[in-house]
């Protein structure tokens, strides 16, 4: 433990990310990822009518996950290739086998089919955090659909808008993302069985000139490692353009997440919502009334880092010289892990936060009540009209009282007493005893409640819905 504390690690491991997203790009995984392929290679090589028997193919199959990884590091070193060490080390426990394992095969073989299962691996497991959250925050808009709130436009008081309403920019976000990481996982295709320039030559040898049997060895073995496809044209490596699309939907996500985090983080300013908070949870070392929202925070500070990881595959697949050069490989090793750490990290803390999100009705409807007598002049006039009054001369007297009152709360601090000057103007007696009605936040919020019905009900339950084993059970929202 303490030659732990000695040396650096990355803090998306050792400080965030779930157990099964660090395994997900683990030694363990990757290496035992490698002899299943070798694995599916041989069965198919053999089922073709190479001379494989059964007895090495038992071998390889009980030997798939007692990998000696101190022997592995130790032949590293010695040969500098990480990919015929790990041949050697499984050879070593497969001595009847050694002579077939990796059989026609390049080191991309193994290391480029091991990344596109991964990457697919990544995608299932991100998918239902995220339809998790859409979950949770889908249960949040339908509550507060009908309460008003005051809208913001270049964060200056607009019109109003309901909470759950504002609920829905973010929820519909997430549903593309959700649609964007679906569509970038299905479109991952296996590099299959390509050779060492993907021109398949190996294998054309190995199968005496039989181009049926070369095309039939990579469908079985593509198969075998559960993808519907293999690109059909490849260098030695599939294309570095496959890691641009992966990288670009995360870091859309990123994108998603940072705009829904700064708008929690704005409103717990304002005091009308908040992230929950512990209770025995310290806001700040210094001031003990602090309550900061550090979840919202981290999950921007984590989304930053995930939106510049895209410039990595940009550049890579830019710098590709023909067939392969390999300083794609040390690039791909930080950011292909990182961006999926840490997507699953902010998926992880958003979802904390959509569980708990904290209202303060009466704080909203005091903000509400400080700007909606101005939203009401309109309606005031048009009052005033149906009562028999000149519009142009109605429309005067409100200009010079809202002035007034405007006076009031930008150079006195006051409150808006816009309409208890209305009140006390004998010019509106007429609409006296409509004011209250005139007044009702409600009347101001449009469509907003019924919007949010059909949205929840027709774009976000069906997109839930291949997700609901994985969330405990039917997303209920209750239309």
């Amino acid at each position: 433990e303490e030659d732990g504390m000695a040396r650096y690690r990355s803090p998306l491991v050792s400080r965030y990310a779930s157990a099964e997203m660090a395994y997900n790009f683990s030694e363990r995984k990757k290496f035992g990822t490698w002899r299943r392929l070798w694995l599916y290679l041989a069965e198919a090589e053999k089922s073709l009518g190479l001379l494989i028997t059964d007895e090495q193919i038992r071998e390889m199959e009980a030997n798939l996950d007692n990998i000696d990884f101190k022997m592995a590091a130790e032949e590293e070193k010695k040969l500098r290739h990480d990919v015929m060490a790990h041949v050697h080390t499984f050879a070593h426990c497969c001595p009847k086998a050694a002579a077939i394992i990796h059989l026609g095969a390049t080191s991309c073989y193994v290391g480029d089919n091991t990344d596109l299962i991964v990457l697919r691996d990544g995608f299932n497991l991100l998918l239902p955090k995220l339809a998790r959250v859409i979950s949770r925050l889908a249960n949040f808009a339908e509550k507060y659909a009908d309460m008003p709130a005051l809208g913001f436009t270049h964060y200056q008081p607009a019109q109003l808008t309901t909470v759950g309403k504002r609920c829905c920019l973010w929820i519909q976000d997430l549903c593309m993302d959700l649609q964007n990481l679906e569509r970038a996982r299905d479109d991952l295709r296996f590099r299959g069985v390509k050779g060492t320039t993907g021109t398949q030559a190996s294998f054309l040898q190995l199968f005496e000139g039989d181009h049926s049997k070369v095309e039939e060895l990579d469908r079985l073995v593509t198969a075998k490692a559960g993808f519907k496809r293999a690109y059909m044209v490849t260098g030695q490596t599939y294309s570095r353009k496959v890691d641009i699309g992966v990288l670009a939907v995360l870091a859309s996500l990123g994108a998603s997440i940072h705009k829904i985090c700064t708008d929690i983080r704005l409103l717990a300013n304002l005091k009308e919502i908040e992230e929950p908070f512990e209770k025995d949870q310290i806001g700040s070392s210094a001031m003990p009334y602090k309550r900061n929202p550090m979840r919202s925070e981290r999950c921007c500070s984590l989304a930053r880092h995930l939106m510049t990881l895209v410039m990595d595959p940009l550049q890579t697949a830019a710098v590709q010289w023909f067939e392969r050069t390999l300083d794609d490989s040390a690039n791909r090793r930080v950011c292909l892990a990182e961006a999926f750490l840490t997507a699953d990290i902010i998926l992880s803390t958003l979802q904390n936060v959509s569980e708990g999100l904290v209202v303060y009705p009466k704080v909203i409807e005091r903000r509400i009540h400080q700007e909606l007598p101005f939203m009401a002049t309109e309606n005031i006039i048009m009052a005033m009209v149906k009562a028999g009054g000149n519009r142009q001369d109605c429309h005067e007297k409100i200009r010079v009282l809202s002035q007034q009152a405007a006076a009031v709360v930008k150079q006195e601090g006051g409150d808006n007493d816009f309409i208890a000057r209305v009140r006390a103007d004998p010019y509106f007696s007429p609409i006296h005893k409509q004011l209250d009605s005139l007044l009702d936040p409600s009347s101001f919020t449009g469509r907003a409640p019924q919007q949010v019905a059909k949205f929840l009900k027709e774009e976000v339950q069906p997109a839930l819905i291949p997700y609901q084993s994985e969330m405990g059970g039917k997303i209920e929202l209750a239309l």
